[in-house]
């Protein structure tokens, strides 16, 4: 249970496929600019993520590739699926992250859509692809882990 002070989060969406493609060097929350009926089909969890970037612009920060599907109360002029969505971040992590992005092989890429108290928040990823090879060692390293567990947990209930 949170405390009265915590804003309560509830995950609307997550990009899966992110741990698998890529290496995440570091993690940004930021706002994000919507329309009403974007934000009740958010409630409903209507939303597909998994081939979302960011663009920084002229000092400011874009989303795109994020399909919000429409509200089927709405009328008939409620939100375009798949616009593209301004951030809303400090200024520093902006300038920031625009010199990291510059730089070879790093790209932003969000990584989870939830409800911060009443507020829509966007987690992005700072990344960089990961190879073939790496995905497999990543796999492998999954693999282990879970045949360690199986057999403390094996061990463990013949005790």
């Amino acid at each position: 249970m949170a405390k009265t002070g915590e804003p309560i989060l509830k995950v609307v969406a997550q990009n899966r496929k992110a741990t698998h493609d890529f290496h995440i060097h570091e993690r940004y929350e930021a706002g994000i600019s919507l329309v009403g009926s974007e934000v009740k089909s958010l409630r409903d969890a209507k939303v597909t993520m998994a081939d979302g970037w960011v663009e920084i612009r002229k000092g400011q920060a874009y989303l795109h590739g994020i399909q919000i599907n429409e509200y089927a109360q709405a009328n008939r002029w409620g939100h375009e699926i798949a616009r593209v969505r301004k951030l809303l971040m400090h200024r520093h992590e902006l300038e920031k992250l625009g010199t990291k992005t510059q730089l070879k092989g790093f790209t932003l890429i969000p990584l989870a859509l939830y409800f911060k108290g009443s507020h829509v928040k966007v987690e992005l990823g700072l990344v960089t692809h990961k190879k073939q090879h790496d995905k497999r060692a990543t796999k492998k390293e999954a693999d282990d882990k879970r045949e360690i567990d199986r057999a403390m947990k094996s061990k463990n209930s013949r005790s």
